[in-house]
């Protein structure tokens, strides 16, 4: 058996599963794609978790589409956060070009052409699905750490908290924390100390100075309600095709504290309330996170320990989860040990620094008697990649060098119009449109200081009036004393007997 036999022997035995599988392209040997040697991943162990990687302009975008368009045919939701916008022409109908026809015929693999069905999602005042969150509901210690706060700050939140829950005040949007903050450390200071202990002032100051940080990236339109419901993002169309819902990014890619906020939460909030799954034939969501780089390089060690965690205890939810960025030592090790999925596209060498990850990236691939997996990193071409997987038994699959297969759908972004129309018939949209302002944590102190200003005022008008009121009796009675003693004087006296001498000698 010849080389080449015993590689196409070696991609059907290392690629093939008993249940459902994605085909991402046609295995490639010395620069040949070679024809059915399809390079497939298990529906079952998609939710282990991935990684696409790869230099600008390789093909990382259209793989992310390919592989959500697979995934939505069979019936599974993904979200999408897409940081520069070129994702959102997966709702409509790709073209029959003739470099796709060649790509295709030469794997073998039948071209076809379709649109799938989206969701435009924002956390920012673009058009589209409006996605918010409560104070409330991250809690004490997920808000800690997205501040970044040390031990004492975070038991002072803590006790935040706690004063709220305890005097039933909803803790909803950003100046609902700042107003209670205010309160404890002025007017509530004796009642909280009182309750709970002493709070520095110096600490409080320091917890709203990084709530403020966070407000500066835009974090008050995504903290209110309607809060989004998660179960929103599984929804399946009338076709049976997984809605792809896009989170459109574009105009915050420089307020990473806001990307990473919105990230951990939704991770949080999806495995606290998505029932264990266990070995399930397929996933329930698949989230890509475009960028990922924006996500680490802010990231305290205590945020990267928390997603560490959410990402190796998520899975067993159903839910997987794709980093995508460049370089591949952009993701701390951690959580790349945890990536059962990697798609290599190529790298470029054009610094020292560049074939030092270069040979990095190598190292964390299987290696493969077929490739030089170091050289082959740099002569990929553009829509080709190296492909490692876990079949259905969690084993890591040959390493394969790939001829991705090409989107089905539209290979550019949306129009304006476009846009706007998909807007107009979500329902979605209508359903979180609306920015609720009910009464929380911000109102309801201001109405129990608005009350004790008016009681210490009415105190204060009741002493005046009461001092007024003593001042008028003490004249009075000074006026008596002076003329009782005028009256009982010796002068007086003397001078009233002097009259009354004189009358009667008359």
């Amino acid at each position: 058996m010849d080389t080449k036999e015993k590689f196409i022997q070696q991609i059907a035995q290392g690629y093939s599963s008993k249940g459902e599988s994605i085909i991402l392209g046609g295995a490639i040997l010395d620069g040949e794609a070679l024809p059915n040697t399809f390079v497939k991943v298990p529906l079952k162990t998609i939710n282990r978790h991935g990684l696409i990687a790869g230099a600008t302009g390789t093909g990382k975008t259209k793989t992310i589409q390919v592989f959500s368009e697979q995934l939505s045919t069979f019936g599974i939701p993904v979200l999408m956060m897409d940081i520069k916008g070129d994702f959102s022409g997966i709702a409509m109908e790709g073209e029959e070009k003739p470099f796709i026809m060649e790509r295709h015929a030469k794997i073998n693999i039948p071209y076809s052409t379709t649109r799938f069905p989206v969701e435009l999602l924002t956390l920012s005042e673009q058009n589209g699905v409006r996605l918010r969150a409560t104070i409330s509901e991250f809690g004490p210690v997920l808000f800690s750490r997205i501040l970044n706060l040390n031990d004492t700050q975070a038991g002072v939140v803590s006790v935040i908290f706690k004063y709220c829950d305890d005097h039933k005040m909803p803790l909803l949007d950003l100046k609902d924390i700042k107003k209670v903050i205010n309160y404890i450390t002025e007017e509530g200071k004796d009642e909280i100390e009182e309750q709970y202990g002493k709070i520095s002032t110096s600490t409080t100051g320091t917890i709203l100075r990084k709530i403020i940080e966070l407000e500066q990236q835009g974090a008050d339109l995504f903290f209110g309600e309607m809060s989004f419901d998660i179960e929103d993002l599984m929804r399946i169309d009338e076709n049976g095709k997984g809605y792809i819902n896009i989170l459109r990014l574009t105009d915050i890619q420089d307020r990473p504290k806001l990307f990473s906020t919105f990230m951990l939460s939704l991770l949080a909030e999806i495995y606290q309330q998505m029932p264990e799954k266990g070995d399930s034939d397929q996933p329930e969501l698949v989230i890509f996170i475009d960028e990922a780089h924006l996500i680490f390089n802010e990231a305290s060690k205590t945020l990267l320990e928390q997603i560490e965690t959410i990402v190796k205890l998520i899975r067993s939810k159903g839910i997987g989860i794709y980093f995508i960025t460049q370089n591949p030592m952009d993701i701390p090790s951690g959580i790349l040990a945890q990536l059962g999925l990697k798609i290599q596209h190529a790298l470029r060498a054009f610094t020292a620094n560049d074939r030092k990850a270069i040979k990095q990236t190598a190292d964390n691939y299987p290696t493969s008697e077929y490739y030089k997996t170091d050289e082959i990193l740099t002569s990929l071409g553009i829509g080709e990649a190296l492909v490692t997987a876990l079949d259905e038994k969690g084993i890591p699959t040959p390493l394969a060098a790939t001829m991705m297969r090409a989107p089905m759908s539209r290979m550019d972004i949306l129009t304006e119009s476009e846009i706007q129309e998909i807007n107009s018939k979500s329902k979605l949209v209508q359903k979180y449109s609306e920015l609720i302002d009910r009464e929380s944590a911000y109102e309801m102190l201001n109405k129990k200081i608005a009350v004790v200003e008016e009681e210490t005022t009415i105190h204060k008008q009741t002493q005046e009036d009461q001092q007024r009121q003593n001042q008028s009796s003490d004249t009075a009675s000074a006026v008596g004393k002076s003329v009782l003693k005028v009256l009982t004087s010796a002068t007086f006296i003397r001078g009233a007997f002097g009259i009354l001498t004189k009358m009667f000698k008359k």
